[in-house]
């Protein structure tokens, strides 16, 4: 095998394809973020990474919170359209045809449509070059009820969700194994 080595540059793929929800009920915005993760489990955090000359930016910086939406293959085209066109010119929620619902602990709406909306605090921006890292404490979790199985637990593999990865939004096919399952004891 040979390796081709490329400028420095960002190459980390798969990423999930997020709708970030920002502002108020009553003047709300969608953008499409890829820049997204987890940071920490106990207290749960994560982080969306913004330019600052987005629409969305602002509204988060100000209000100090946000939204983020799982999408799913149905929602590819709306994760696509809300990351090429401008909150400043058009309503996105409207446009889309996607729901706004009430949130529980922030004021910003979540989309109905999408299985999972996570209701963020930000405690920290970083400026990191040409994006700005919003660092913020998970407040809750919304999954739809569809989703969740006979144990209470979240079957991600009804719902459908979508990557992406360099210029292309990806399905996520299906599961080939389980955290630990190279280690567990065959039985037999």
């Amino acid at each position: 095998m040979s390796k081709i080595m490329w400028k420095p540059g960002t190459f980390i793929y798969p990423i999930p394809a997020v709708l970030v929800s920002c502002g108020t009920f009553e003047k709300s915005n969608i953008m499409t973020v890829a820049w997204t993760g987890i940071l920490s489990s106990k207290p749960p955090k994560v982080y969306i990474s913004v330019r600052p000359e987005r629409y969305s930016y602002n509204m988060i910086k100000e209000m100090g919170e946000f939204i983020i939406n799982l999408t799913t293959e149905k929602l590819a085209y709306s994760t696509d359209w809300c990351g090429v066109k401008s909150g400043a010119n058009v309503d996105k929620f409207k446009e889309m045809k996607l729901t706004k619902q009430q949130a529980n602990f922030v004021k910003c709406p979540m989309i109905e449509e999408s299985p999972v909306s996570i209701e963020c605090k930000v405690t920290e921006i970083k400026d990191l070059g040409s994006h700005h890292v919003f660092i913020a404490d998970v407040l809750a979790i919304n999954a739809d009820d569809k989703y969740i199985d006979e144990n209470g637990g979240f079957d991600i593999s009804k719902c459908d969700l979508i990557a992406y990865a360099n210029g292309g939004y990806y399905s996520l096919d299906k599961k080939i194994g389980k955290f630990g399952y190279s280690v567990q004891k065959k039985k037999g």
